[in-house]
């Protein structure tokens, strides 16, 4: 699920409706081409090292940028890519976390990034080891995904897409945290989507450097020899169990994957051949924008060749255990929906220091908000 960088011309950034990165003065500045903001998704929790980042290394101005920011936190905000001293750890303002959610909101009608949202909130949280008790070691929510150095784990190919969508509202809103919007921002896209409402708390603090990061190889991968394995040496790790697992693997219900950034899928389906976002692609459902159960209804299946099936997806009805929740949640999607939310709300919270202790809760009522993101707008829908 990974969002590869992509880098255009400077001819085709002029006519792209992506967010262009400037550095220098307003008289003298350059212009870098701006990164694709596609909603493509290769796996929520995605591909282990293996996968390089050999589109975003072969940008000459890119490459110039990490080799000198070993220790740096990456801003990509509307004033350019920089470097500045990191924060100190403080709470997050419930009233700034509020407007926070309401600009992502924004940003979501917008660009329709639903997916790679998602995954930045749950490749920050799920670094998390049980077996650490000592913070920040034991990796988790804490907001240290925002770094070069874990940036560049071969897993978290193309978050710098997600990064640069969020350092606006980032700037715009100093009292929230990274961890915290990257939470808001993953909770609030899959409700957005349709999908349930998260129970959400904040409050994180974020790490304040990137020798705080963890170390690469915590994110499972999509292909290992032992699908059903791997993925419980992985979730295990974090404290999950089968049914965490199987209903957490539903958000595929939402994203795309990209061959010639990930290995896995087709150049494009007709599901995906006309975006939205950049098209191409290979979808694991139809409407690839809207969170339901399809993903388990089409896994089982099995009958679609445009649709993706991963070989940890094919695990999920393989596998004794994993398969009683799948068919479960395919036949009901309110259940699936019931433990998605429980699953999704304990993965946000891996790993987390809060401040205060016990968290902040910025929603009166669970299922309080406005209008869902009506994805078959943006998506075909089955005949």
């Amino acid at each position: 699920m990974a969002e590869r960088v992509l880098l255009l011309t400077p001819s085709q950034s002029h006519h792209s409706p992506t967010t262009m990165a400037v550095l220098g003065g307003a008289a003298s500045a350059r212009i870098i081409p701006s990164v694709s903001l596609s909603t493509s998704s290769r796996s929520f929790f995605s591909l282990s090292s293996s996968s390089k980042l050999k589109c975003l290394r072969s940008s000459p101005r890119i490459s110039h940028l990490f080799l000198n920011q070993q220790r740096a936190e990456v801003r990509v905000s509307s004033g350019g890519y920089g470097t500045v001293s990191a924060p100190k750890s403080v709470a997050s303002d419930p009233d700034q976390l509020k407007s926070a959610r309401e600009d992502i909101k924004e940003l979501l009608n917008s660009k329709f990034c639903h997916p790679i949202l998602i995954r930045l909130g749950w490749h920050d949280a799920g670094t998390y080891n049980k077996n650490i008790e000592e913070w920040p070691l034991r990796g988790g929510a804490n907001g240290s995904l925002r770094f070069e150095v874990e940036l560049k784990h071969g897993a978290n190919a193309g978050l710098l897409n997600a990064l640069k969508l969020l350092q606006p509202i980032k700037d715009k809103y100093s009292g929230v945290t990274y961890a915290d919007l990257f939470q808001l921002a993953s909770a609030t896209a899959v409700e957005e989507a349709g999908g349930p409402k998260i129970p959400m708390k904040y409050g994180r603090v974020d790490v304040s450097g990137p020798e705080q990061c963890p170390e690469e190889g915590r994110l499972p991968d999509a292909g290992p020899p032992s699908p059903a394995d791997h993925l419980r040496q992985v979730f295990y790790r974090m404290g999950l169990n089968d049914k965490e697992i199987v209903a957490l693997s539903g958000a595929h219900t939402l994203g795309r994957s990209r061959p010639d950034r990930s290995g896995w899928g087709k150049p494009e389906t007709k599901y995906t051949k006309d975006g939205p976002g950049a098209p191409g692609g290979q979808s694991w459902t139809v409407q690839w924008l809207k969170f339901d159960n399809s993903y388990f209804k089409d896994i089982k299946e099995k009958r679609d060749e445009d649709l993706l099936v991963l070989p940890t997806d094919a695990a999920l009805f393989e596998d004794p255990s994993f398969k009683v929740y799948a068919e479960k949640y395919a036949e009901d999607q309110e259940a699936f929906f019931k433990d998605y939310a429980e699953a999704h709300a304990k993965l946000s919270n891996l790993g987390a220091k809060f401040d205060p202790l016990e968290g902040i809760v910025i929603d009166d009522s669970p299922n309080a908000g406005g209008e869902k993101f009506v994805a078959a707008k943006y998506s075909i829908g089955k005949e």
